[in-house]
């Protein structure tokens, strides 16, 4: 009989909870916001935390884009965390995200060092009808993985900072409004996290299983003009809506607007997700494609001390020689 594998990761002592990342994507606002409050009267009711809870920071990642209620100011913050950003020469004018970059990097990380936060949770929102999705490398809330395949030194993203991290994705709610639902949902989501990362600190096995994942394959632009580059069709009703529902080779893609139906030209049958995302029309991006495969997880568990001490000593050395 064969033994399972355990995967066992040092315990996540430090965890952030990152909303506005986006400023007119306002779940996460709200949410930072009300937990940055709960957090403030457990202090005030000196409530002594368990062992097995986590520090958690609440972080409203850009703040001026927030006040504004816009995306971002002069440059989309979730683009500036590569090391070259985060490291880059601080002479001259820089755009404010950048600015705010390298103060979350010090905050949260430093990026790929030993003392960055154990875990960061980056809270958003999309236009799209994707419902609840976890964005990386929940029991009773319907959910997928979406999965883009960069090194961990091509990664732009804030969640990158972390040891580990990854986005909250939930919609469709439109920029710069909150909708009840979707804000619930996202807050039982980030429970579902807190709590998870208790069980796992206090030593709980987590057995392994398999789940659906789906990993980004390319993205589709709108049909442009060719002269002035404007768009002259918009995604297909027939396709509107429908975030991961199979797109098959010939079935309806976009409709221009002059009534003609445009068609999927692609040779493989794909899942499409972040369909007419209201942000994307600036990145040229229409929809996105991606592959859906059955991944294995394999049971987790906390380290032991033992296993912790070994480790510390690994990651002490990996970082000398990476000076």
């Amino acid at each position: 009989m064969e033994v399972e594998q355990v995967v066992c990761l040092p315990r996540l002592s430090r965890v952030a909870v990152c909303g506005g990342t986006h400023g007119n994507e306002l779940s996460g606002v709200y949410l930072v916001r009300e937990l940055q409050k709960e957090v403030m009267e457990k202090e005030e009711e000196e409530e002594e935390e368990e062992e097995e809870h986590p520090s958690v920071s609440m972080v409203l990642s850009n703040p001026r884009a927030v006040q504004q209620c816009r995306r971002y100011v002069d440059t989309d913050l979730n683009r500036c965390f590569t090391r070259a950003d985060l490291n880059g020469p601080a002479s001259g004018p820089l755009p404010y995200e950048m600015i705010r970059s390298r103060e979350l990097n010090a905050k949260l990380g430093p990026k790929g060092r030993s003392g960055a936060v154990d875990l960061v949770c980056d809270l958003h929102n999309t236009t799209a009808n994707m419902g609840l999705c976890l964005i990386a490398q929940m029991p009773d809330i319907p959910m997928r993985f979406i999965h883009f395949e960069l090194s961990n030194k091509e990664s732009y993203s804030l969640d990158s900072v972390g040891k580990h991290g990854f986005a909250m994705e939930i919609g469709p709610q439109p920029h710069g409004v909150v909708r009840s639902n979707v804000y619930t949902a996202m807050k039982a989501g980030v429970q579902h996290m807190l709590d998870w990362v208790c069980f796992f600190n206090s030593g709980t096995l987590f057995e392994g299983e398999s789940v659906d994942v789906f990993t980004m394959i390319k993205h589709i632009d709108y049909p442009r003009d060719i002269g002035t580059r404007n768009i002259t069709a918009a995604v297909h009703p027939h396709l509107q809506d429908r975030d991961f529902c199979l797109l098959r080779p010939e079935d309806p893609l976009f409709q221009t607007f002059s009534g003609e139906t445009l068609r999927y030209e692609g040779n493989e049958p794909l899942y499409p997700f972040f369909i007419n995302e209201g942000a994307y029309y600036e990145k040229g991006i229409a929809l996105s494609l991606a592959r859906k495969r059955r991944v294995m997880i394999p049971a987790i568990r906390v380290q032991t001390e033992q296993e912790r001490q070994a480790h510390v000593r690994e990651s002490a050395s990996e970082e000398e020689d990476g000076l």
